[in-house]
């Protein structure tokens, strides 16, 4: 943001310097131009006046003198032209070869013997060679029987002007450095504020509820805008720590009661024979009351867990080392296999409660769940090498796409798995602590079913890899 606004600035200011400089530098360039001519216009004026007395009188010798001395000391030719174009005093080889290239010479020298004293030719551009042709009548009205005309080189002059343009643009840069000089640390001071409440909404995001944003320095509007961002993140924080609360304390109430009735429950049991009625009745009791205590564990986890969000490195190789073993002993006993293809060296970040407890829910869903032969756990770093991708993928019945995004909500089960163990909470957990370290959890296809026909289910953790070092 510091850097836009000064994107936005500096053109501004740029377009100002250039509305007022580029009209500055053209006033001064005609003027150098003026200055110029007003000077040969002086000069030919003088040496029209001198000739034509000089050509009247018939002594030209000391006008032609004075052309000479003239041409040596300025190094502009200057010559006396009669009405056919003849040289008549002044050095004609230096007029000649000057006026070689000159498209303007005769138009300027038509007029000049027609008794009118014509426009200047030459251009003031710096990029432009032209040359600077200035004619004067020699003679009034009728009587006019020739022209005085200079042709001056305006490189000198185009260099004056080329210099005036230089300091102008170095004046012009003076306002544009203090503008930055100025407007940097201004900004800065301006989006301090904006930046900390930019990087406390992304520490939130990632659920850290005690961050709070700077309420003592810049503008007036942003400070309290920082207040009322903090009094929100105050409310919001109570009210997520009494939710968290009600629910560690209502499944931590409910906890001896429910122990009690189940063992009330229980007890019934040596009362019953096998045969009576009441035996049905009994077993869907105890099954029941399991599952509400399986459901007051869950939900204990979840409030303990979703109260810490913090995340830490880890080597993703001494995560499997403890787990691996006891992976492939449940799957052996369930008749099933278990391949790992893991690159050693991968340290990532760990969500809160362990990756080996993600890892492990999602095992035991592919387990219990998906009926497979065959589970696989990967790992592979991205292409962007920022990042692990860990899969566990399975060849069993795998999840509708249209069942995905509902099997990452709490207490959501499928409809085949509604009478297999479960509460709905694992994944969904896994997700949010997953999330929280900055990563993500995703359902795809998984491996190819052993009958052909489809895919099973996978799970794909993504989690931010740690340089070494």
């Amino acid at each position: 943001m510091h850097r836009r606004l000064l994107i936005v600035l500096v053109p501004l200011a740029v377009l100002l310097v250039t509305a007022l400089g580029v009209p500055l530098s053209v006033t001064v360039a005609e003027r150098e131009m003026q200055e110029t001519y007003v000077d040969r216009l002086n000069d030919v004026g003088r040496f029209a006046s001198l000739a034509e007395t000089a050509l009247s009188s018939g002594r030209s010798e000391a006008l032609q003198r004075e052309l000479a001395r003239y041409h040596d000391l300025y190094g502009i030719p200057v010559a006396v032209i009669d009405s056919s174009g003849t040289v008549l005093l002044g050095p004609a080889d230096a007029y000649q070869e000057a006026a070689r290239d000159e498209p303007a010479l005769p138009r300027i020298m038509t007029a000049a013997l027609a008794g009118a004293r014509p426009e200047p030719s030459g251009e003031w551009a710096p990029w432009d060679d032209s040359a600077l042709v200035v004619a004067e009548p020699v003679g009034r009205d009728s009587e006019v029987v020739g022209a005085v005309v200079t042709i001056s080189d305006l490189s000198k002059t185009r260099h004056r002007i080329l210099v005036r343009w230089v300091q102008l643009a170095g004046l012009g840069l003076l306002p544009l450095v203090a503008l930055v000089a100025v407007a940097w640390p201004v900004s800065a001071w301006v989006l301090r504020p904006v930046r900390e409440l930019d990087a406390a909404s992304s520490r939130i995001s990632q659920g850290d509820l005690t961050i709070r944003a700077d309420a003592e320095a810049g503008p007036a509007e942003l400070r309290r805008l920082a207040e009322s961002f903090n009094t929100m993140m105050d409310a919001v924080e109570n009210a997520v720590q009494r939710q968290r609360a009600f629910v560690s304390d209502a499944s931590h109430q409910l906890r001896n009661p429910l122990t009690s009735l189940r063992l009330a429950v229980e007890s019934l049991e040596p009362h019953l024979r096998a045969a009576d009625s009441g035996r049905q009745v009994y077993d869907i009791a105890v099954d029941e009351l399991k599952a509400m205590q399986r459901l007051l564990n869950s939900l204990q986890a979840s409030a303990r867990m979703e109260s810490i969000r913090t995340a830490s490195p880890v080597e993703l190789d001494a995560v499997l080392a403890t787990r691996v073993e006891r992976w492939r002993a449940l799957t052996a006993t369930a008749g099933q296999t278990l391949a790992v293809d893991v690159p050693p060296g991968l340290r990532l970040l760990e969500p809160t409660g362990g990756l080996g407890s993600i890892l492990d829910e999602l095992i035991s869903n592919a387990l219990r769940l998906s009926g497979a032969r065959l589970v696989e756990v990967t790992a592979r770093v991205t292409d962007a090498g920022d990042a692990v991708v860990i899969a566990v993928r399975d060849d069993g019945q795998g999840i509708d796409a249209a069942e995905r995004d509902q099997a990452l909500r709490r207490f959501w089960r499928a409809p085949r798995h509604q009478n297999v163990t479960g509460t709905g909470l694992g994944l969904a957990i896994c997700a949010d602590l997953v999330g929280a370290a900055g990563g993500e959890l995703r359902l795809e296809d998984g491996l190819p079913r052993p009958s052909g026909s489809g895919h099973g289910f996978a799970a794909v953790v993504t989690l931010p890899l740690v340089p070494p070092g």
